[in-house]
């Protein structure tokens, strides 16, 4: 069985890596179109070992017998052409902020909750959390299971590749101008980003946290469970790829280390690696490339009954990203979800 699939937003980073990671799974693709705004046409991304993509229009693309379709636009091109491919009969998988809110629309992280995947089945739109989320969601599903989650403080330290290849390039001239004496403005971030840390990551709301620590909230409590309370401090860094957090967990049930070491070894995708010494951690330069997520420097938190504290990394556009949307067609192809079966 074999299925048509579309990638919107085949020429970013996180659609490039949709593509790579498709091919790398193995996933039974009979023919893939890879499409993009009309700017983007023409021009030619890889699949596979041997495949060249000539980039589509997706406005004036028909997704009739396109089985599944990941996109990695943005917001408002998902928020036309999702619906419009789902009323087709494809199935969307959208790593926008697009749906993620709407009560109708999964939100999903294959290894913590797969079973919403059935609420797809009206609008056949499933959404990807956010990058930052996703990580998270993973290390605490473990240690919710044992002990039940019941507060998380955490700050996060987020890779430019997060906001796109534009933020990668600003990034690289910056650093290069700081040498040269030619430095340059700042156009994808509010401050310079260059040996430097941003604590702004998308617009401030009303009660002064940012769109993405308000996200980082409620993603964690539409996935994992409605009463968990979460506070976020999301900070932009000079990293290209892979996003950090420092997380601390109130649990509403006693927890103990050797406890929660055994199930974070036990739970898939996830690498623990943690000894207190000087390399007994992992970075984000060590996750570039790297599917899994990795959970360092775990250890009591006194200053609550029930508590742990823990570092967490991951390579925000593999597993916070293309990883995870090719995960989720995964387990549609397997409970049999996906339609138009094409190539």
């Amino acid at each position: 069985m074999a299925y048509k699939v579309a990638v919107v937003g085949a020429t970013g980073a996180v659609g490039r890596e949709m593509l790579k990671t498709l091919a790398e799974r193995g996933f039974p693709v009979g023919e893939v179109v890879g499409l993009a705004s009309g700017r983007s046409v023409g021009q030619e991304v890889s699949f596979g070992e041997d495949q060249v993509l000539k980039v589509r229009n997706v406005e004036t693309y028909d997704f009739k017998g396109t089985a599944l379709a990941l996109f990695a636009p943005t917001a408002a091109v998902s928020a036309i052409h999702a619906p419009r491919a789902a009323a087709t009969g494809c199935m969307v998988v959208d790593n926008t902020s697009r749906f993620r809110m709407e009560h109708d629309v999964p939100l999903v992280v294959p290894e913590v909750n797969p079973n919403a995947l059935a609420r797809a089945a009206k609008r056949r739109i499933i959404a990807n959390p956010g990058s930052s989320t996703i990580q998270m969601v993973m290390a605490l599903k473990p240690l919710h299971d044992l002990a039940r989650v019941k507060r998380v403080v955490v700050s996060t330290y987020q890779a430019v590749s997060g906001v796109g290849k534009e933020a990668m390039d600003e990034l690289w001239s910056q650093t290069r101008g700081m040498f040269v004496n030619e430095m340059g403005g700042s156009e994808q971030f509010t401050k310079q980003i260059a040996f430097n840390v941003i604590p702004h990551i998308e617009d401030f709301m009303p009660d002064g946290a940012t769109q993405e620590e308000w996200a980082m909230a409620v993603e964690t409590r539409k996935i994992l469970a409605p009463d968990i309370q979460v506070l976020a401090t999301c900070v932009r860094v000079p990293v290209f790829i892979g996003h950090a957090e420092a997380i601390a967990a109130e649990f509403e049930n006693p927890i103990t280390e050797p406890d929660a070491i055994a199930a974070l070894r036990d739970f898939p995708g996830i690498i623990l690696l943690d000894k207190r010494d000087d390399a007994g951690y992992v970075t984000p330069a060590e996750t570039a490339g790297e599917d899994a997520v990795y959970v360092s420097r775990l250890r009591r938190d006194a200053t609550v009954p029930n508590g742990l504290a823990f570092w967490c990394v991951a390579d925000n556009l593999r597993k916070g990203a293309a990883l995870n949307a090719v995960q989720i067609a995964e387990l549609l192809h397997e409970r049999g979800m996906l339609g138009g079966k094409g190539g």
